[in-house]
């Protein structure tokens, strides 16, 4: 029964992403970047090195090695999924929760046998998975694509799906507090993307709490630091393992996620309330 419903809830979400048409702007801004890397951008590999490189019918010479520049076009994959990319997925879920409790709908689906916190979590796993089929199609094709033009095969790229998807799951969290306690799109998009600016200036702890002369404001910062998201933190992460070098600390994920899981149970306990 409850696998019924949550596969209907998934659906629902599906149906009403796409005739949102926002989510197709995703996939077609994925597409175009692996068809830009399909169509347009041809490499020549000799001997390990890059030989030839062309593009738009351009060519050049090029002495690099093949490996070194597929970590690169990786690294910039990996950046722009999680941060342009993670601000178009928030964008595009921040309509999702007031559209379900507009009056009207929100009547016929609690006269549903559904549970509210079965209806609340069903939209919020059918936008993850909304997401997690976005950057797989992006992610796989830009690395099969790379992987058949160079020869070079490395799965670590691959993890950029997961860390972008966790922060997501993270940033998705408030989104749907914000709907939930003010049925405002305009909010639920503000709040993560402020979550995001402000993660880079809290992420310098260490350089900014030797500037503070006040206990007072250090503490504050640290505090702030230690509760928030640390977006600037798994994206550095993600870089790291993208490009295969050592990580420096898995903490970022840690704290990230009780966030995420105690700003959820606050949603999910305030529409368990809310009088419709």
């Amino acid at each position: 029964m409850i696998v019924t419903q949550t596969l209907a809830l998934i659906r629902d979400t599906f149906h009403e992403a796409m005739a949102r048409k926002i989510f197709w702007g995703l996939f077609g801004l994925s597409t175009a970047i692996i068809l830009f890397f399909l169509l347009l951008l041809r490499i020549d590999v000799v001997e390990g090195g890059v030989a030839t490189m062309s593009l738009f019918g351009y060519q050049s010479q090029r002495g690099m090695d093949v490996e070194r520049m597929v970590r690169g076009v990786h690294g910039s994959i990996a950046t722009f999924l999680y941060s342009f990319g993670l601000f178009l997925a928030l964008f595009a879920s921040s309509g999702l929760v007031p559209s379900l409790l507009e009056p009207g709908r929100i009547e016929l689906l609690l006269s549903k046998p559904v549970a509210r916190w079965h209806l609340l979590l069903g939209r919020y796993l059918g936008n993850v998975l909304i997401v997690l089929a976005t950057s797989t199609w992006l992610v796989g094709g830009v690395w099969l694509i790379l992987g058949i033009k160079t020869g070079i095969w490395t799965p670590q790229f691959l993890l950029a799906i997961f860390t972008t998807l966790f922060l997501f799951c993270v940033l998705l969290s408030v989104v749907f507090l914000m709907g939930v306690l003010f049925e405002s799109a305009a909010l639920a998009t503000m709040v993560p993307v402020a979550l995001m600016l402000i993660s880079p200036i809290l992420a310098q702890e260490r350089t900014v709490v030797k500037l503070l002369s006040s206990e007072t404001a250090r503490t504050v910062w640290h505090t702030l630091y230690q509760m928030l998201p640390k977006v600037f933190d798994i994206g550095r992460t993600t870089l790291q393992l993208v490009r295969r070098e050592p990580v420096e600390s898995w903490d970022p994920f840690f704290t990230s996620a009780l966030f995420g899981v105690a700003v959820l149970t606050v949603a999910v306990w305030r529409f368990e309330r809310r009088d419709f």
